[in-house]
Formats: structure tokens, C-alpha cells, sequence
């Protein structure tokens, strides 16, 4: 069952994604948005996120998604899914699942 199901809510990472400028194009940034999502995940689900691994070259595109790769403390890993919700590159998790859901 995905996160969102299991706690009935989505996790808010709001303006995590201080942009990274590069070749023309904006895009995410992927170390903040890590150490963002590693925290509030963390918080959510009660339990220790020992790493999170998020692509680099996402650009900001509102309504466009991607996913993070997700370890758990416990060795269990998730896959989450982001939402860009504007051009400010704030994003919100709409999914969070196990790698063998």
C-alpha cells in the first residue's frame, strides 16, 4: 500500500529546491530536495530515513512529477513520488511505496 494510503496524508517538502541555474534551463535542486524529503519523511513515518537519492537534472516544470529512491533505517527501501507544484520549484510527496508494491 502506497504511503499516501497507509497515513492518509501528503508530505508538504515546501520550498526545498532553492534552483540550481545551469546551460539555460532551471532545474531542481537534488541535494536540498534530499535533505528535505530525508526530514520530513523521517518525521512522518516515525522512523529513521538513513538515505534518499534524487535524480539531478530534473527541470522545473509545475505539475510535472519524479521519483526519489528511499532507504529506511531498517534496510527497506521505498520509491516517493514528487510533485513540482509551481515555478518556485516547491514540491510535495503524492507517493510513497515499497519497492516490491
Amino acid at each position: 500500500m502506497s504511503f499516501v494510503g497507509r497515513a492518509g496524508i501528503v508530505v508538504g517538502v515546501a520550498a526545498i529546491a532553492a534552483l540550481a541555474i545551469g546551460c539555460g534551463e532551471t532545474v531542481i535542486d537534488s541535494a536540498k530536495t534530499e535533505d528535505a524529503l530525508k526530514a520530513n519523511l523521517s518525521n512522518s513515518l516515525g522512523e529513521k530515513v538513513s538515505a534518499v537519492d534524487c535524480p539531478s537534472d530534473v527541470e522545473v516544470e509545475k505539475g510535472k512529477t519524479f521519483t526519489c529512491s528511499v532507504k529506511l533505517a531498517k534496510g527497506e527501501e521505498q520509491t516517493a513520488t514528487l510533485k513540482i507544484l509551481n515555478e518556485d520549484a516547491d514540491v510535495s510527496v503524492t507517493d510513497l511505496r515499497g519497492t516490491n508494491e
